[in-house]
């Protein structure tokens, strides 16, 4: 599926799906062995009063000279990223008990907070630098993203320690449309849960 076809179907609350080919990128998709290095999710704006919205992706991230928690249009980041692109929706059921406002206030609030280098490593080293405690400080995207989704009711965990694919892999969405990049197939997302809850 291309943008343009998926964007008027995303709601807020998606989940968007990087895979890197930078260094860091590949350092994260090494660690955690899967294809994803990075998540953000959809907001989206109303641009006339009306109906018509353009959307937006809230991550945390190094764009446009900052490390840590910015918003910038979806449109831009799929066309300038380099990698592969997935957009994740959440289920019909997940929806009917996803507390919306309370997830983005929780993003909204971390809006500025620099980038988490430090638990990202600890992630990578718990051996050397102990397992992350919760800590909202400073954020890595994966963070932000768990945070959200246990604000807004859907999930319950140490945020701290999920890495992307973790939020990938976790059963709340109905399927897994690549939106850029060579073809590939998410190793671990659950097909057989999409496919139940589709029947």
């Amino acid at each position: 599926m291309n943008y343009e076809d998926a964007r008027p179907l995303m709601l807020p609350g998606d989940i968007i799906a990087f895979g890197g080919r930078g260094w860091v990128s590949n350092i994260i998709k090494i660690f955690t062995r899967s294809q994803v290095s990075h998540v953000g999710t959809v907001l989206q704006v109303n641009v006339t009063g009306d109906d018509r919205y353009f959307n937006n992706l809230i991550e945390s991230t190094s764009l446009n000279g900052f490390n840590g928690v910015s918003t910038s249009r979806l449109s831009t980041r799929v066309e300038t990223y380099k990698g592969n692109i997935w957009w994740l929706p959440l289920s019909d059921e997940v929806r009917e008990k996803f507390n919306e406002k309370a997830f983005f206030d929780f993003l909204f609030a971390q809006e500025g907070l620099p980038y988490d280098i430090k638990q990202v490593l600890g992630l990578a080293f718990p051996w050397l630098l102990g397992h992350n405690q919760e800590d909202y400080q400073k954020l890595f995207c994966s963070e932000l993203i768990a945070g959200g989704y246990e604000s807004g009711g859907l999930i319950s965990t140490n945020c701290s320690e999920a890495t992307p694919i973790d939020v990938v892999r976790w059963n709340l969405y109905k399927q897994c449309h690549q939106l850029k990049g060579k073809p590939k197939r998410i190793k671990g997302f659950n097909t057989e849960q999409v496919l139940k809850q589709a029947h």
